[in-house]
Parts: C-alpha cells; structure tokens; sequence
C-alpha cells in the first residue's frame, strides 16, 4: 500500500469548487487537514440551478469558521480563462491541485458541444500548462496534479467489470470524449514535463446538495410534481451508483500518494502518470434504485404515504450516448490506498431524501 503525505498545511488548489465533488472535498479538506489553506475557482454557471452551488459554498463558510487556523479563498471565474488560472497559481503557489471544473452530463454534451470543449478540453489544458510553468527558474511546483476522468470513457464496454487496463477508444459521447482526452493530455505532460498527475474515473456519483440533472434528482423533481418518471432501456440498465462521501475519501487518499518520478533506461522520466477506478462496485438495477429512491422519499416525508408510483413510471428505450451497465474494478483502488467504496445505495439516498425535504421546504 502507498505510504501517503500529509495534507495539513499543505496549499490546494480546486477548481470547480462549488460543485458536487469539489464542494464536499473542500469540507472534508476543512474537517480533517486543517491547518490547511484551500483556493477554490469555480464559475458558478447557471447549467444547473446556481443556488444548490451557493448552498454549498454556505456549507463551506460555516466549516471554515469552525477552523480559523485554515485558509479558505473562493474566486468566480473560469479555468477558460488563461490569464485568470496562471494569475492563481503566480499568486499562490499551490502544492497540490484538483481539478474537478467541468462541464459534465452525456446528454447536454449532444445539443451543446461547445461547453465541453472550452471547460473540459481548453480549460483542462489551461490547468496542464499552468502545472508546467510552477517548476520555472527551479521552483519546486505542483506536487501532485489529481483530475476528474469518468466512468463514460468505458463507452459500450461488454467486458465487465471495467477495468483501467482496458481499451478505452471508442466513446460514445462527447463528454466521454473530452474526458479520455484528459487523460492523454495529462500522460503527455507527464513525460514531457515530470508532472506527476492522477486521473479519477468516477461511477454515477449521488447524495444530498447533488447535480440535479442526475436521474434520482430528477426523478424526486417529477414525483413531487405529479409528473411521470422515465426509465430507459426498459428498467434495463445497471449503474455503479457511488456515494460522495466514498468518492471524496478516495481523492483525498489518491492526493496524497502522487506517482513517483524516476528515469528509465534511457535516462528520460517514465511518466508519473496513473489512473484509477472509484465506484462502488456492486451495479443496481435501475429499477430497484427507483424503488429505494421512492421508499425513502416516503420515509423522509417529501411524498406522501399513499403515493401511486405505478402510474407515475413510464419505461423508455435506450438514448444516443447512454449505455446498458456501468461497473467499477476497484482492485487497484484497494491495494494502493486500502480503500473500497462501501454506502449502501438505501443509505445513499436516506440522506439525500432528507437533505431535499430540508433545502426545498417540502
């Protein structure tokens, strides 16, 4: 098992700080590095509704106030903006980055390419360049350059379970895409530059304060509206549902253990480049995920007791860019860092029913 740094004192850097992951690894930062001193960039953009991202910006707030010997700097911007990514790490000199700005979802990816190739390509390029610059006139830079990679550049994968050794060249989306890219532009950069860099293929992340055009969410939005529910490929499809708190204790532990720098034979370094799976490796079936989802949004008391699920389910076919079964092979997760995803998908979305009855005033 790696042997890990410590965090506390370290400086960090995360971009897409208000997001899903991004805010809950910076609360986690906060609980258990403190004294540690946090930037945080994130445009805050109106993809999905900018008030769950200023709920967790709130969250943060108050954590920092329960640490006053920790840092906490939060700009709006964009990681787009070159000028604005190299003015951060001129000014603050960040030992470790996490970079978890992107435009995320398969399906927007289809109406709205240009998101994904300024956020996830340019952007994420921005980052890598910057990264490069930190070692300049012999400064000892960025340790340790930790990105987000997803479980969609699997694309229709018949192998299971999905295994970073496989052949990953046949994505079936944009997002996916854009996220394989990723990891090319980072393996390139560190050959040639040293830079030692991790890629985190995150599975079907969800909890309370999450993105609200992930299905759960948007299945509790329509439920409590009335509305119909669509499962497509007929209930068919199994998804690798991964609880935040699991994927944020994962980054945290990958942070610390970068990939060592060493030469080969040739005396040129071998990239310190690696790549790992974080899911719960234990697929659901979607249509039991329904069924839990509705159990304990009964439970919580965002749906009534005497709510008729059946009439609100509607199965659908399949959708461009959407595949069957999603399923994480952990094994390299748990023998370099010890640790295995293990929230059950009930305990799971217990705490997001009632995160939503108390942020939505149900």
């Amino acid at each position: 098992m790696k042997q890990g740094m410590t965090l506390t004192g370290r400086t960090i850097l995360v971009t897409g700080a208000a997001g899903f992951i991004g805010g809950n690894l910076v609360l986690e930062l906060l609980r258990k590095a403190s004294p540690v001193t946090i930037i945080g960039i994130d445009n805050m953009n109106d993809y999905y509704d900018p008030a769950i991202k200023e709920y967790r910006l709130g969250q943060i707030g108050k954590e920092k106030e329960a640490h006053p010997d920790s840092s906490w700097t939060f700009i709006k911007g964009s990681i787009t903006d070159k000028a604005l990514v190299e003015e951060v790490f001129e000014t603050y000199r960040p030992e470790l980055v996490v970079n978890l700005a992107a435009q995320a979802g398969v399906r927007y990816s289809i109406t709205n390419p240009d998101a994904y190739i300024e956020a996830n390509i340019i952007g994420f390029y921005h980052i890598l360049e910057a990264c490069r610059h930190s070692y300049d006139h012999g400064k000892r830079g960025v340790e340790h350059l930790v990105y987000a990679s997803s479980s969609s550049v699997y694309g229709s994968n018949t192998k299971v379970p999905y295994s970073t050794e496989d052949k990953v060249d046949n994505p079936v989306s944009l997002y996916a895409a854009t996220k394989k890219s990723n990891e090319l532009l980072a393996h390139a950069y560190s050959k040639l530059y040293n830079i030692p860099s991790t890629g985190l293929r995150f599975f079907t992340v969800y909890g309370p304060a999450g993105r609200p055009d992930m299905a759960y969410f948007g299945f509790t939005d329509k439920l409590l509206r009335g509305e119909t529910i669509r499962i497509f490929n007929y209930g068919n499809c199994r998804r690798d549902f991964t609880y935040v708190d699991d994927i944020v204790e994962g980054v945290k532990r990958v942070m610390q253990s970068p990939p060592e720098r060493r030469n080969g034979e040739d005396g040129l370094p071998i990239p310190p480049y690696a790549v790992y799976n974080i899911g719960n490796s234990r697929p659901e079936n979607l249509l039991d995920f329904v069924d839990i989802l509705q159990q304990e949004l009964v439970l919580a008391g965002v749906l009534p007791e005497d709510y008729d699920f059946e009439v609100h389910k509607e199965l659908a076919p399949m959708q461009p860019g959407d595949v069957p079964v999603t399923y994480a092979d952990t094994a390299a997760l748990e023998r370099d860092f010890g640790f295995k995803p293990s929230t059950s998908l009930r305990e799971g979305l217990r705490s997001f029913a009632r995160w939503y009855k108390e942020f939505y005033q149900v």
